[in-house]
């Protein structure tokens, strides 16, 4: 049986604690607290998953009750719902103000007091399941880091560097949050790739050229598929990052904007940042020799319409690459 979420109701007034009884108690566990240091103390021992509070409460307001509640770490995520005979717009305004998601105003519409709280309970699930989808494609994304010869600052950089041009290109807050974090999963695959081949220090045969190029597919399927615009569009890039703008890259042979632009965007990050880095096999590229080749494949390799953008925004692009250069680079 799936467990009630928890409620801490807190009202000085015992009449008014019932009746929020009365409406909530058949579908979530209650706690109940009559004065402002209780429901402090009971909100950091219990972690409810909501509170419902009170205004005018003698020793501490119930807006003071709520801005220690949103400065304190272990309870500033728990959202918090006024309920108070205080029904003047300043009153509403200054609630919200001190951090609190909804205000209503006594005496209270049951109806509407149940489908408040199951609204913002609703919230905090959809937030708490985005942020489990960001730390599983946190944790892939470091677990490719193991298997590969490429730094952590490599995937930092090229992450950044997508993200910067997706804000010159125009492209909304949210977007390019998922984009920053999507694009180190980008060879998620290299997991599924043998270390005879993914750590073959002389230059690959044929057949192990294939293996190597299977590790595109391999991280969309590690990946597979979600609902989630995030996890979408890591197991775009994925799948994607390494397609050309003239159809001659793989796994796919896309062409155009048929590539996911995001793939196109980490694409160019990933190979400019590849360039312009040491590795085992070769030493990093001057960033004009690097520039110079990605204009050069502007039309072939990668996007014309990204390559302008993308020396439109260097300036940026080497204020972060010197900010996160590898630890071993002088």
């Amino acid at each position: 049986m799936t467990e009630h979420p928890t409620l801490l109701i807190v009202d000085d007034e015992p009449a008014n604690l019932q009746v929020l009884k009365n409406i909530l108690a058949d579908h979530y566990r209650l706690l109940f607290a009559r004065d402002g240091q209780r429901a402090l103390a009971l909100a950091d021992s219990e972690r409810p998953d909501l509170i419902l509070l009170d205004v005018m409460m003698p020793e501490m307001s119930g807006y003071d009750v709520c801005r220690q509640l949103k400065a304190t770490r272990s309870t500033a995520h728990i959202p918090v719902i006024f309920v108070t005979a205080l029904s003047q717009v300043a009153d509403e305004a200054q609630g919200l103000e001190a951090g609190a998601v909804d205000y209503l105003t006594k005496p209270v519409s049951p109806a509407i007091v149940r489908a408040r709280v199951r609204t913002h309970l609703s919230l905090v699930h959809t937030e708490e399941l985005k942020q489990t989808r960001l730390s599983v494609v946190q944790r892939l994304g470091r677990a490719a880091e193991y298997k590969d010869n490429e730094t952590g600052r490599h995937v930092i950089r090229m992450s950044l560097f997508s993200q910067i041009i997706g804000r010159r290109l125009g492209l909304g807050e949210q977007h390019l949050e998922d984009l920053l974090n999507a694009a180190p999963m980008h060879d998620i695959g290299k997991i599924g790739i043998p270390d005879a081949v993914l750590l073959k220090p002389g230059k690959l045969d044929e057949d192990e050229w294939k293996i190597m190029q299977s590790h595109a597919a391999i991280g969309a399927e590690i990946i597979g598929e979600d609902g989630s615009n995030l996890l979408r569009m890591a197991r775009d890039i994925a799948l994607c990052h390494h397609e050309k703008w003239d159809g001659s890259g793989y796994p796919q042979g896309l062409s155009g904007a048929d590539i996911p632009l995001e793939a196109r965007i980490v694409a160019l990050a990933d190979v400019f940042d590849a360039l312009t880095s040491e590795r085992p096999y070769k030493k990093a590229w001057p960033v004009e020799q690097a520039t110079a080749l990605i204009r050069e494949q502007s039309g072939k390799h990668f996007d014309p319409q990204l390559v302008e953008v993308f020396f439109d925004s260097l300036p940026d692009i080497l204020k972060a690459r010197s900010q996160w250069l590898d630890q071993d680079t002088g």
